[in-house]
């Protein structure tokens, strides 16, 4: 397995809030662990809460000793958003503080997720780029209740209102999801300052291209930047080397 994760300012903030974790080693009794997220509620305090999130939650992981993956990467969140909501509560200046997670963990042919918010993760083969994780935002809400088209100009103007993040409330509720993985395949993993600037047939296309893997992340976050580079852009690219099985 090799893994290679960015993240860029952008073009347009002071501040960078986002931030990744990438280990193709083990993290407690996960075989591998990548974690991207976005910050939010103030210069400070979203650039906070993202990294406390990716500091913290690989420790919280080792210390559950879970081995399922879903059961290991529920108490990792749910150690880590107690911890923000505390520290929210606690200390004005980091008062509604919150982070979107996207996380995933590769035990054998098998990718485990888990996302809360808009950070995204999309399974990438010679067929297609498919989006695996579910936006929890304002936008895809309606969409799902018919009440807005994805692509409309109000889609596009309210699609970065989220409706969970990491440490804004006691309780957090992530959605997780269970892919099966095919030789050839890449995984990434990235905020939506890439997805709000590159397209999905795009990203599909660069991420195909022949090249390393730090090749392709920084041509994808050069694309970004290229196309308006309006917010923080984070990334980690995947490829899993799974090897084909044959039948004896």
């Amino acid at each position: 397995m090799k893994a290679y994760a960015l993240t860029d300012i952008g073009k347009t903030r002071k501040v960078n809030q986002d931030a990744q974790f990438a280990s193709t080693e083990p993290v407690g009794e996960l075989s591998n662990l990548f974690v991207v997220a976005d910050g939010m509620g103030g210069h400070q305090a979203g650039d906070f809460a993202s990294r406390y999130l990716i500091e913290h939650m690989p420790e919280y992981i080792k210390e559950s000793g879970e081995n399922e993956p879903v059961a290991a990467l529920r108490k990792g969140i749910e150690a880590v958003n107690q911890e923000l909501y505390t520290l929210s509560c606690e200390r004005e200046e980091l008062a509604g503080m919150g982070t979107t997670l996207v996380a995933a963990s590769i035990q054998g042919n098998t990718l485990y997720v888990a996302n809360v918010g808009d950070s995204r993760l999309y399974r990438i083969e010679r067929s297609g780029i498919h989006q695996i994780t579910r936006d929890h935002s304002y936008v895809e809400a309606m969409v799902s209740l018919g009440q807005m088209s994805r692509g409309s100009r109000e889609y596009e103007t309210k699609k970065n209102i989220i409706t969970r993040a990491v440490g804004i409330g006691g309780h957090v509720e992530p959605d997780f999801f269970e892919v099966s993985l095919n030789p050839g395949d890449y995984i990434l993993l990235c905020s939506d300052g890439l997805t709000n600037m590159v397209d999905n047939s795009a990203i599909y296309r660069m991420v195909l291209l022949p090249g390393t893997l730090d090749t392709k992340a920084r041509a994808l976050t050069a694309l970004a930047n290229q196309n308006g580079g309006k917010d923080n852009i984070a990334v980690i690219l995947i490829d899993p080397q799974i090897k084909e099985v044959r039948e004896s």
